[in-house]
C-alpha cells in the first residue's frame, strides 16, 4: 500500500445492530447488498413474502457473522479483512443494539487491552481514543457513534466552520447530539429522543422498528389530531428507554374515522411534532450560517426543508444512515491522525463490475423508449453509498404519467401504494418545478412542486423529495434525463431504487435477476442494453 511515510492508513469497521459496513477509503463495504437482507438483518421466520421487509432486530446471526469476519486476529495475513492486509489502525464505532451480544467476546480478545473504549465519553467532535495496547503491534481508534454521523456530514459539507446535527433512535450513548461551530458537544438525547419516538410509531402502525420512511410516506394522507400530540408530549416526558414500550398498544389508531385515516392523521402530527421540537431544541442553539444533518433522522426529508427556513445553508449527505457509520469512523480518523487532513468519500463508493452483453445501448433510444411508457432498469458503474437510488442503481420512468406511481408500486417494487416516488431533475432546471432555495443532489428534501406537468412524482399532499442532478456529479445519469427532456420538455425523470422486496441490487446478476422477474421493460447495465 503506497502512502507517504508519516501517514496513517485506517480501516474502519461498524458494529451496528443494523446495517453492519466498513470502508478503507476507498470501497464502502454496506454488508446488506452482498448478504441480500434489508439492513442487514434476517427477516422474521414467519414472516409471509409481503411483510419480507418487517425485519427482526432479535436475530443475531448476520451481527455474528460480522464480528467473526471483521474483528479477527489482526495479524492473520490469510484474511482479507485483517488489519495486516487493511491499514495501520483498527478504526471503529458501534451501537448499543451491534455491542450487546458481543461485548464480553471482544474484551476477550481484539480489544482484550482497550477496556476504556467502553467508558470514553467525548466532550468535543474531535475527541477520540487511539492507542496500542501493551504487546500489541496495531492501534486501536475509536470514537462515538454521533460524532461519526457528525463528522461524516461536516467533512464531505466543504464548509470551514457549521453547526451539526446528529439525531437518530439511539447510538452507543446518546440520541440526539448537537455541536456548534466550535465543536462543542450538546446531548440532547433526553430532550429530543425524536428518532426513539419515530421508531416506536412505525412499529405501533404495522412498519417495524426500521419502517419510519414508510411512515413519513403517510403524513401527505393525514390531518393534525391533538390526541396523538397530546399523546407524543406525554411521551416525551416520560422514561425514554430501550425496553419495549408495552403500554403504547393503548394508544388507538381509530379516531372515529377508521384505522386508515387514524393512521395518516398519527404520520401528520408526528410529523408536525418533529418540527415543533426542532424548533424548540436546535434552533436556539445556532452559532452560523451553516447546518450539517446526519443519522437514520436525517432521511426525514420534510424536516431537512424546514432547517433551510433557519439557516443560509444545509449539507445532508447520502449515506446518512448508519449503514455511513464506517466513512465517518475513517474520516475522523484520518483527519485527526493525519494533521488535519480531509478525506472526502465519493457518493458512488462501491464496486466496480464488468459485464459484456449482446447489444450496445442507444441512449437516445432508451429516452425515447420511457418517453413512450417504458420503465428502465438502469445499472452503472459502482454503486452509490446510502440508501437512496442517485443515478447508478435506478429504475426510470415518465413523471409525466399520473398513474406511474400504481404501475411501479404493483407490478415492479410490489410495496404498499401509498408511497410516492422522487424526480430526478436537471439542476439548471429545479427551480422552475420546485419551491426550494437550495439544490438537493443526494434526495434528502422534500418540498412543494410547483408544477401540474409531473404528477407522477408529486406526492398526495403536492411535495417531492427532490434529487438535482448535474454532469459532475454523474455525466451519464444527466445525459439520460436531458435526452428525455429534450424529446419531452420535461427536464427530470421519475427516479426509484432498483429493487424488489430486497435490497438495491448491486451486481449485474442481481439486476439482471429483478428485470426478469418483474414488469421493467429494458434494462441498460453500463453500455449495454437487454430487452424482454
Amino acid at each position: 500500500m503506497r502512502k507517504p511515510p508519516d501517514w496513517k492508513v485506517p480501516f474502519a469497521v461498524a458494529l451496528n445492530l443494523h446495517d453492519h459496513n466498513t470502508y478503507d477509503g476507498k470501497f464502502h463495504n454496506q454488508r446488506e447488498r452482498y448478504t441480500r437482507f434489508k439492513h442487514n438483518l434476517p427477516y422474521h421466520a414467519e414472516a409471509y413474502a409481503h411483510q419480507s421487509d418487517i425485519l427482526n432486530p432479535g436475530d443475531y446471526r448476520l451481527n455474528d457473522e460480522f464480528i467473526k469476519t471483521f474483528f479477527n486476529d489482526p495479524s492473520d495475513i490469510f484474511n482479507t479483512y485483517s488489519l495486516v492486509n487493511k491499514g495501520d489502525i483498527l478504526v471503529f464505532t458501534y451501537t448499543y443494539g451491534g455491542i450487546r451480544k458481543s461485548k464480553d467476546h471482544l474484551l476477550e480478545t481484539i480489544l482484550k487491552k482497550h477496556k476504556d473504549i467502553f467508558e470514553f465519553e467525548p466532550k468535543k467532535l474531535w475527541d477520540h481514543y487511539c492507542k496500542t495496547g501493551a504487546g500489541e503491534e496495531f492501534k486501536v481508534y475509536y470514537i462515538d457513534h454521533h460524532q461519526s454521523h457528525a463528522a461524516y456530514a461536516f467533512l464531505n459539507s466543504g464548509y470551514k466552520q457549521s453547526d451539526i446535527l446528529a439525531i437518530d433512535g439511539i447510538g452507543s450513548k446518546y440520541r440526539t447530539v448537537f455541536f456548534d461551530k466550535d465543536q462543542n458537544l450538546i446531548d440532547l438525547s433526553d430532550k429530543l429522543p425524536i428518532g426513539w419516538l419515530w421508531n416506536h410509531m412505525s412499529n405501533l402502525t404495522g412498519f417495524g422498528t426500521l419502517g419510519a420512511s414508510k411512515l413519513m410516506g403517510k403524513v401527505g394522507y393525514g390531518k393534525y389530531d391533538d390526541y396523538y400530540y397530546q399523546t407524543f408530549e406525554t411521551i416525551f416526558n416520560g422514561p425514554i428507554t430501550e425496553k419495549k414500550q408495552k403500554h403504547f398498544k393503548y394508544i388507538s389508531l381509530d379516531n372515529g374515522e377508521g384505522k386508515d385515516v387514524g393512521l395518516a392523521d398519527l404520520a401528520f402530527t408526528l410529523q408536525k411534532f418533529t418540527i415543533d421540537k426542532i424548533k424548540q431544541y436546535i434552533y436556539p442553539l445556532k452559532t452560523c450560517d451553516n447546518l450539517c444533518i446526519a443519522g437514520g433522522v436525517a432521511y426525514n426529508g420534510y424536516m431537512n426543508e424546514e432547517f433551510l427556513n433557519h439557516y443560509e445553508n444545509v449539507f445532508v449527505p447520502p449515506a446518512v444512515g448508519d449503514e455511513g457509520q464506517a466513512i465517518g469512523t475513517y474520516q475522523h480518523c484520518v483527519y485527526t491522525q493525519n494533521k488535519n487532513k480531509i478525506h472526502k468519500s465519493e457518493t458512488f463508493a462501491g464496486k466496480e463490475y464488468e459485464y459484456e452483453g449482446d447489444e450496445k445501448v442507444d441512449y437516445k433510444e432508451v429516452a425515447q423508449a420511457i418517453a413512450d411508457g417504458k420503465i428502465v432498469g438502469w445499472f452503472q458503474g459502482k454503486s452509490e453509498s446510502g440508501n437512496r437510488a442517485l443515478g447508478n442503481r435506478s429504475i426510470l420512468a415518465d413523471p409525466r404519467n399520473p398513474n406511474i406511481k400504481n404501475i411501479i408500486n404493483g407490478t415492479i417494487k410490489m410495496r404498499e401504494d401509498f408511497r410516492p416516488f422522487a424526480p430526478a431533475v436537471l439542476e439548471e432546471h429545479y427551480q422552475e418545478y420546485f419551491d426550494t432555495r437550495l439544490p438537493s443532489p443526494y434526495m434528502s428534501r422534500i418540498c412543494k412542486v410547483k408544477s401540474d406537468k409531473v404528477p407522477g412524482i408529486t406526492h398526495i399532499d403536492g411535495t417531492a423529495r427532490i434529487q438535482t442532478v448535474n454532469k459532475e456529479f454523474n455525466e451519464k445519469f444527466y445525459n439520460i434525463i436531458n435526452e428525455f427532456y429534450k424529446i419531452t420538455g420535461i427536464p427530470m425523470l421519475l427516479n426509484t431504487s432498483f429493487n424488489c422486496r430486497e435490497p438495491i441490487v448491486e451486481t449485474p446478476q442481481h439486476a439482471i435477476r429483478t428485470f426478469k422477474r418483474t414488469d421493467l421493460d429494458l434494462l441498460v447495465i453500463n453500455d449495454w442494453i437487454i430487452r424482454k
